[in-house]
């Protein structure tokens, strides 16, 4: 079992930038691969970015690829994603996951934590 918290969400006006955490307890966390997905109101949930057990291959979203960034510390059992340039279609619960597939949208994930609200106000 690993249980996943995240934490770093909150209000940021448009433009802004906000670094969420996810901390992660129980198996080997580096012995997974960790992804971020959100959930907009209204919205299905989609994936926003995943990285390799090492961290040394990303995998990004288009709508976020270039203003988000996705990194881990394994000492510290930590995933991070930070993000800049914040526009109110980003505006979700964002969640992370650990599973042990590919760094694809559509791989398994088999832990998710309970999500953190980021609201981007214009």
């Amino acid at each position: 079992q690993v249980q996943l918290v995240e934490s770093g969400g909150g209000l940021v006006q448009a433009g802004g930038s906000l670094k969420l955490s996810c901390a992660a307890s129980g198996r080997t966390f580096s012995s997974y691969v960790m992804g971020w997905f959100r959930q907009g109101p209204g919205k299905e949930r989609e994936f926003v970015a995943a990285i390799s057990r090492g961290g040394g291959r990303t995998s990004y979203a288009d709508s976020v690829k270039g203003r988000f960034t996705i990194s881990r510390d394994n000492a510290k059992n930590t995933v991070y994603l930070q993000m800049s340039s914040l526009n109110s279609e980003d505006t979700a619960v964002y969640y992370c996951a650990a599973g042990s597939g590919a760094l694809t949208p559509t791989a398994r994930y088999s832990y998710w934590g309970q999500g953190t609200q980021v609201t981007v106000s214009s």
